[in-house]
């Protein structure tokens, strides 16, 4: 059976893709060693869908392995060799506000943890496609210095702009401010890059925007609508974070997201960026996301407006697939923004 080598394995995307690949008959190599519970605490404790896994999938094998220990890794390559179909790395630190206060462990894990796993992907399976899960925090602040304009419940482009319809792979990368995440984001991000361009590896990195759905161990760092839906409804009360809460988020399922690498599995390219998110189809901002909860629920949110904003964040961020679309046209978008914020709350449990 050909083996699909997934890091992050009990996080949103790396669980969903477990799930995924497991329909499709492949064995499930899950590396995965609970660090969200180290960044984020009880709330970020991703064991129980370990345990979901290991129940529900025959096909999948667990390692409880850190990503920036080179040689336990190699262990797992080494064994499995050219068995291994397709990488799928998922593990990060993924939170702005950890990684100031942390910047040599977040740079390890992001950096040289994906560092890693090129080089071994690079020795025991180099015909393999190689999926990185990068992030729109690489563009640093520079959507911030788009044109918007302020409306009633968010911050919008108008129309005519050459991004109204998202922000594609021509934003820049220089002259702003990432975050410590970012630039170690950044870091992997040209890294996966080069291994497929200079050394000839199958590699692409999908820069996504806001990534939900039911699997998220959501923490106040990180995993904003899934933490929203789950905080306003147990407190009925939820605290916008600079920008009036007016911040624009394009929001993408894990599902539709797995869909997206599934395409590229079947016909891999080299060294390729790919802007990835809800775009027009599926996106709002955190006023929007409340006033959505409310509708469904019927509870009315009482809304704490902090005028500090965080380092780095974006206060409009619409992606444009316009270029993914193009390389692979028979992907398929499924959830809109209502429809997940509906299976946030039916999934709901206190």
């Amino acid at each position: 059976m050909s083996k699909i080598l997934i890091t992050g394995s009990c996080g949103l995307v790396g669980s969903e893709s477990s799930l995924f690949f497991s329909k499709k008959g492949y064995e499930i190599l899950g590396i995965d060693n609970n660090a969200r519970k180290f960044f984020f605490g009880k709330d970020g404790d991703t064991l129980w869908l370990k345990s979901k896994l290991q129940k529900n999938l025959k096909n999948y094998v667990h390692f409880n392995v850190d990503i920036r220990n080179f040689d336990s890794l190699k262990k797992i390559f080494k064994k499995y060799k050219k068995e291994i179909s397709l990488i799928i790395h998922c593990a990060a630190q993924p939170s702005h506000d950890w990684a100031k206060n942390k910047p040599f462990i977040d740079f390890d894990i992001n950096a040289r943890g994906t560092l890693n796993l090129l080089e071994l992907t690079k020795i025991y399976c180099p015909e393999s496609p190689f999926i990185f899960m990068s992030t729109n925090k690489v563009y640093g602040d520079n959507p911030n210095f788009l044109p918007l304009i302020e409306n009633k419940t968010r911050w919008e482009l108008k129309k005519n702009h050459k991004y109204f319809k998202g922000i594609d792979e021509t934003m820049s990368l220089d002259n702003c401010t990432h975050s410590f995440f970012g630039a170690s984001k950044v870091y992997a991000d040209l890294v996966v890059q080069e291994y497929g361009k200079n050394i000839g590896l199958k590699t692409a990195c999908f820069r996504a925007g806001c990534i939900t759905g039911p699997n998220h161990s959501a923490a106040e760092l990180h995993g904003f609508l899934s933490y929203l839906v789950k905080k306003s409804i147990k407190f009925k009360k939820y605290n916008l974070i600079g920008y009036k809460g007016k911040q624009v988020r394009d929001n993408i399922h894990s599902y539709d997201l797995v869909n997206c690498f599934w395409e590229f599995f079947k016909k891999p390219k080299f060294g390729e960026i790919y802007n990835t998110g809800g775009g027009r189809f599926s996106n709002c901002s955190i006023l929007e996301a409340i006033s959505i909860i409310e509708k469904i629920t019927g509870i009315k949110i009482k809304k704490k407006i902090i005028k500090t904003n965080r380092v780095g964040d974006h206060i409009w961020y619409i992606s444009s697939m316009s270029k993914f679309k193009k390389h692979y046209p028979r992907w398929k978008q499924h959830y809109s923004t209502q429809k997940i914020i509906k299976e946030l709350i039916d999934q709901l449990s206190f």
